[in-house]
């Protein structure tokens, strides 16, 4: 499948409402192919919205969206996705190495099994995230930073074009966050194209290169040392001063060419429609 554009997906004038509510209001954005692009915003922001939107699994009241200047339909098989882990179903009987499997299946089709080849895949894949020593355990007996692993696994044994993400991050150890970041720069590096919702301003400029800030309507959106400053910050999270005055530290420190400081931005619960 031929990719005609250098942009890897255009947003334009999509507006999405749960029971009549909106939620989304006439976004239009276009995100560059090849990029680390964070999502940020406030709770109940949309964020989570966004990505389903643009993946087909909620519907949009007006707008329209490509993928590589294509419509989902076409586009489909060049797409992985890393949903928030408290959206699956745990317990449901499967090992580590079956879950990445599944990752192959929208190459193969439903009435062809995977073959050695597909289980070597899975097992490279697991490899590369740290969890190959885990590949018969069941999923409900791994700690939630190897099941974010695992499914940051299947998501590459898909060798899409273009990954979304919603919060990687969110509750993992620090040693499973060190091995998403190195996974998410391996493949820009392939020429990959990653969109994360992400919650933890002081690490967007340590990890991403490009930003979309939201908050029901665009704010803002761009390279990480363009856009993300701390008057974008101010219209984007509003009167919220204690993640505000978060987002200036790390502005501060970023401009200062420091990391992370030592009182990161934690998770924080979404509002409804999130």
């Amino acid at each position: 499948m031929s990719v005609k554009s250098e942009v890897a997906v255009e947003v334009h004038d999509v507006t999405v409402a749960y029971h009549r509510r909106p939620v989304l209001w006439d976004i239009d954005v276009e995100i560059p192919a090849g990029r680390l692009v964070a999502v940020i915003g406030p709770n109940g922001a949309g964020k989570s919205t966004l990505l389903k939107a643009i993946l087909g699994l909620v519907p949009t009241a007006s707008g329209r969206i490509e993928i590589f200047g294509q419509g989902l339909r076409e586009a489909r098989g060049l797409i992985g996705y890393v949903p928030q882990r408290e959206t699956v179903d745990w317990e449901f009987p499967i090992d580590a190495l079956g879950v990445v499997m599944m990752g192959r299946y929208g190459r193969l089709g439903w009435l062809r099994r995977p073959g050695r080849a597909d289980r070597e895949a899975a097992e490279r894949c697991l490899a590369q995230v740290g969890m190959a020593e885990f590949a018969g355990r069941q999923i409900s007996q791994l700690s939630g930073g190897q099941q974010q692993r695992v499914f940051l696994a299947r998501a590459l044994c898909q060798d899409a074009r273009l990954y979304f993400m919603d919060e990687p991050f969110a509750g993992v150890d620090a040693a499973t966050e060190r091995a998403i970041v190195e996974v998410l720069r391996s493949l820009r590096e392939a020429g990959k194209t990653v969109i994360a919702v992400h919650h933890d301003l002081q690490t967007v400029r340590e990890y991403f290169d490009h930003v979309v800030l939201l908050n029901m309507r665009m704010v803002a959106a761009g390279p990480v040392g363009e856009v993300f400053t701390h008057e974008n910050l101010q219209k984007t999270y509003g009167g919220r001063l204690t993640l505000l005055d978060a987002a200036a530290e790390a502005v501060r420190l970023a401009g200062l060419g420091g990391v992370a400081a030592a009182h990161p931005v934690g998770p924080v619960r979404r509002a409804p429609g999130e």
